[in-house]
C-alpha cells in the first residue's frame, strides 16, 4: 500500500483547521457557513484518521530513540511490537478515507427489482427480495417509498420501483445491482423439486433537477385511463401518464396514484434518475478503460448471488462469499454483513489500483 507522506498528513490538519477557524467567523454569511460546514463534515473524518496515524508515528519516533538507554529498553522494545502492529490498520484506515468518493455515494437511490426467469416463482422471489431491502432500510434508518409496482396473481411483484432515502443510501445499495437467484421447492410443486428462479435488481442514484435538464420538446407525454388496481376513480380518469424521452427512447409510466398530476411527478423523477445513470455509466466508462471493478460494476445482466433455501445459505458469487443465514439476510439486519464485505472489497481492490497505478 502507498505510503501517505508526513507532510500530506500535516496539509489534512492544516485544511481542517483552516476550516474550523473560517466557520467560527462572526461576519460569515449564511450561504457560506454552509458551504464550509459542507466542507468540514467531509474533511473532519480524513482529519481524524490522519491524526491517529501521526500520533503512532511519533510515539514510534520516541520510543526508537529510548532504546539507547539499556533501562528503558525492554519496556520501548515491547511497546514498539504493539505500536507497529496498530500502525498499517491505521494507514489503511486513511488511505480508504482518501481513496476518491464516488459523488453520488450520499444521495437517495431509485430501487428496480423485476422478476426474471422462473414465471410465478420468480415474481414470488422478486416479492422476497423488495421486503428484504424494506427492512433493511428500516434498519438503517433509511425511508422507503413505493413509485409503481406490478403485483403478480399469486403474490409478489412482477415489477416494483422505489425510492430510498436516507443517510448514505447509494454507498451502500449501489452493489446489488445484478441478477439474483433462487435456488428453492415452490409451495406448488407437489413432487418435491428443486426449482431454480431469478429476478434482476437496478439500483440508481437518484438525480436532483440540476444533474439533468430536461427540455420539454423532448418528451411525449401520453395520459390515458389507468388498467390496474387502485379503485373506482382510477378505472373511470385518464390518470395513467406515459412518458417517452425522445433523445433516448426511454419510456416511463406511471399509474398508481389517482392523481395524473402526481403520476407525471413520479414518471418525471424516474426518468432523471435513469437519464442521469446513462450519463454516469458513460463516464465511468470513459475513465476506465479496459478495466472494470469486479465489485462495482454494476452489470444488471451478471449473476451475483444464489440464495439457496434447502441449504439455508446465501452465496455471493463477486467475492465467493457464503453465509449460512439466510432466514437473518431474508429478514433485512442480516443483508448489512454482506454488504459491509462488499464495501470492504471495493475499497481493497480501489487500493490495490492505485498502488499499481
Amino acid at each position: 500500500m502507498t505510503r501517505i507522506s508526513d507532510d500530506r498528513i500535516a496539509a489534512i490538519e492544516a485544511r481542517r483547521d483552516e476550516l474550523q477557524n473560517a466557520m467560527a467567523s462572526p461576519a460569515l454569511a449564511p450561504d457560506e457557513f454552509v458551504r464550509l460546514s459542507k466542507d468540514y463534515a467531509e474533511i473532519e473524518p480524513v482529519a481524524a484518521a490522519a491524526r491517529e496515524v501521526r500520533r503512532i508515528r511519533a510515539e514510534l519516533a520516541v520510543l526508537r530513540e529510548m532504546i539507547a538507554d539499556p533501562e528503558m529498553k525492554e519496556m520501548a522494545e515491547d511497546e514498539i511490537a504493539a505500536l507497529e502492529r496498530q500502525l498499517p490498520d491505521a494507514e489503511r484506515a486513511l488511505a480508504v478515507r482518501l481513496l476518491p468518493r464516488d459523488a453520488a455515494d450520499e444521495r437517495p437511490a431509485m430501487l428496480e427489482i423485476r422478476a426474471g426467469t422462473g414465471g410465478d416463482e420468480a415474481a414470488l422471489f422478486a416479492g422476497d427480495l423488495f421486503r428484504m431491502y424494506q427492512r433493511y432500510a428500516e434498519a438503517q434508518g433509511w425511508r422507503v417509498e413505493t413509485m409503481s409496482a406490478s403485483a403478480s396473481d399469486v403474490g409478489g411483484f412482477k415489477e416494483v420501483v422505489a425510492s430510498v432515502t436516507g443517510q448514505g443510501v447509494f454507498a451502500k445499495m449501489k452493489f446489488e445491482s445484478g441478477v439474483h437467484r433462487v435456488q428453492r421447492v415452490p409451495a406448488t410443486e407437489s413432487g418435491g423439486r428443486i426449482h431454480t428462479s431469478a429476478a434482476t435488481v437496478a439500483v440508481l442514484p437518484e438525480a436532483e433537477d440540476v444533474d439533468v435538464q430536461i427540455d420539454d420538446k423532448d418528451l411525449r407525454i401520453d395520459v390515458y385511463r389507468s388498467s390496474g388496481p387502485g379503485g373506482q376513480s382510477v378505472n373511470t380518469t385518464d390518470s395513467a401518464v406515459r412518458i417517452t424521452h425522445l433523445p433516448s427512447g426511454l419510456v416511463v409510466i406511471q399509474q398508481d396514484e389517482k392523481s395524473q398530476h402526481k403520476n407525471k411527478a413520479k414518471a418525471l423523477k424516474v426518468l432523471r434518475t435513469r437519464l442521469y445513470e446513462m450519463e454516469r455509466e458513460r463516464l465511468a466508462s470513459e475513465r476506465a478503460g479496459a478495466r472494470k471493478s469486479m465489485v462495482g460494476s454494476g452489470d444488471r445482466s451478471e449473476r451475483i448471488r444464489t440464495y439457496n433455501f434447502p441449504q439455508g445459505r446465501v452465496t455471493d458469487h463477486r467475492i465467493n462469499l457464503t453465509l449460512h443465514r439466510l432466514p437473518e439476510i431474508l429478514e433485512g439486519p442480516g443483508l448489512d454483513e454482506l454488504v459491509s464485505a462488499l464495501v470492504a472489497e471495493d475499497q481493497a481492490q480501489r487500493l490495490a489500483s492505485l498502488d499499481d497505478a
